[in-house]
């Protein structure tokens, strides 16, 4: 079991361990003995918008330096971008300073492997064993002669929207079309007002000025009130709503109205399938049972995948298929990038709907969602062990299954990125989804 790379790198609050930088530090150090030894020569390293991710990034560098590896700074830049640079520069792999949709106050780091794909779990437990020997005192730095060298990257933001913009087909504009972009004064501030805009687009670009304390602060994919505000004020043909490092994507159509990533793939399986592709889908344990009900009625499979994007991607790649997300917005398209991308997978949505002359509202149409409640439970099992192992839980628990019996579905998961229990409910009442999710997060809190 890993002890520090959780379902989407090492993550933390910033300035308590492991989000320290000290401990940056020897996690580059560790993951340059790993990469090194597989022949990395070169990383690049990206970051999101928070004020620690200079302190992280400097660390990072320290470590890969010692390690003999060198480094390229490209800054703020989003996660996927950093995935694409790393497969088209001499880079070998890639490191992303970042926490994605968490508040301020927390960083991560995400490492790339060659290719800009994500690590195997095999090269993640590797580095956490060079990782061990670093913290125990064991880090050692190679001769001055060897040491890795930095070099800073000016026109990586540039490259990248040049290569999102390529994915809307060279017959197609976004002439025409009013589109809010939220960027949640994150990674993406320039980048994305950048494609959307010169593809042709009439924008209201919002939340893209970043001070390095406001990323994802009541904006961007997990707080769309302003965004479907400003859909309807500006009466916009539909709004986009990024993350802090821009791999996940939420939507609203006309009517101010939320479509998630499970209605987003619907709409992008539905189009496939209408294109040819004759594979399947993934989703996860959270994707909603509608989705699961509408591709059936397509005659699509479908598959569920543990929850996060690299267990998506690994299920994709099991079957070879090439469709797979998340309902929080991580959404993989592989004849279109490597990894979550909500750029191209905003600009794959309006291929869809601009070569059918559909608006967003009709594409949705087709999948309809059973109610479904998501709460949020905080634990620490410091001294009390483990919640979810409880008796008076697995009563409670048991009693929810039993009401719910084949006509909903309950999932109870701890975050792989934070100390939450999340607990969902599915019913064909929504009513019945709130009470029963609402009984269990109460029995966790108590």
């Amino acid at each position: 079991m890993r002890k520090y790379f959780g379902t989407d790198g090492v993550r933390g609050r910033v300035g308590e361990f492991p989000m320290t930088p000290d401990f940056a530090m020897k996690l580059g150090w560790a993951a340059g003995q790993v990469l090194g030894a597989e022949g990395v020569k070169e990383v690049l390293i990206g970051k999101d918008t928070r004020a620690s991710g200079y302190m992280l990034e400097s660390a990072l560098e320290a470590g890969f330096s010692a390690a003999g590896v060198n480094v390229a700074l490209v800054g703020p830049l989003p996660t996927p971008g950093v995935a694409y640079l790393t497969s088209t520069f001499r880079a070998d792999a890639g490191v992303v300073i970042s926490a994605s949709h968490n508040p301020f106050d927390d960083n991560g780091i995400k490492i790339f492997a060659q290719g800009g794909h994500k690590l195997t779990d095999q090269q993640e437990h590797e580095i956490e064993r060079w990782l061990q020997v670093a913290i125990d005192g064991g880090m050692t730095c190679v001769r001055s002669d060897k040491l890795g060298k930095a070099r800073r990257i000016d026109d990586a933001a540039g490259r990248y929207t040049e290569y999102c913009k390529a994915n809307l087909p060279g017959h197609l504009s976004l002439n025409g079309l009013k589109i809010v972009v939220d960027s949640a004064n994150g990674a993406a501030y320039r980048v994305a007002p950048a494609v959307y805009s010169e593809l042709g687009a009439e924008l209201i670009s919002i939340h893209a000025t970043p001070n390095g304390i406001n990323i994802n602060e009541h904006c961007g994919a997990t707080s769309m009130q302003s965004l479907r505000a400003a859909v309807l004020e500006h009466q916009a043909d539909l709004g986009i709503a990024l993350d802090g490092d821009a791999d996940r994507l939420m939507m609203v159509d006309h009517t101010g109205t939320v479509v998630d990533g499970d209605e987003l793939l619907y709409l992008l399986a539905k189009d496939a399938k209408a294109s040819g592709y004759t594979g399947g889908v993934v989703g996860t344990q959270m994707s909603n049972l509608g989705l699961e009900q509408a591709l059936a009625g397509l005659e699509i499979p479908f598959l569920r995948a543990k929850v996060g994007d690299r267990y998506v991607m690994e299920q994709l790649k099991a079957t070879g298929w090439r469709l797979g997300g998340e309902g929080s917005g991580h959404l993989l398209s592989l004849d279109h990038a490597s990894t979550g991308d909500a750029i191209i997978a905003s600009l794959r949505v309006m291929t869809c709907l601009l070569q059918q002359e559909m608006i967003l509202f009709d594409g949705k149409q087709g999948m309809v969602k059973l109610p479904q409640t998501l709460i949020n439970v905080r634990y620490s099992d410091a001294n009390d062990g483990d919640p979810l192992e409880k008796d008076q839980i697995k009563a409670v628990v048991n009693q929810v299954e039993a009401e719910l019996g084949q006509d909903g579905r309950l999932l109870l998961r701890k975050s792989g990125t934070e100390p939450l229990i999340r607990v969902m409910v599915e019913a064909i009442d929504a009513k019945q989804a709130r009470r029963c999710a609402e009984q269990i997060a109460d029995a966790l809190s108590a």
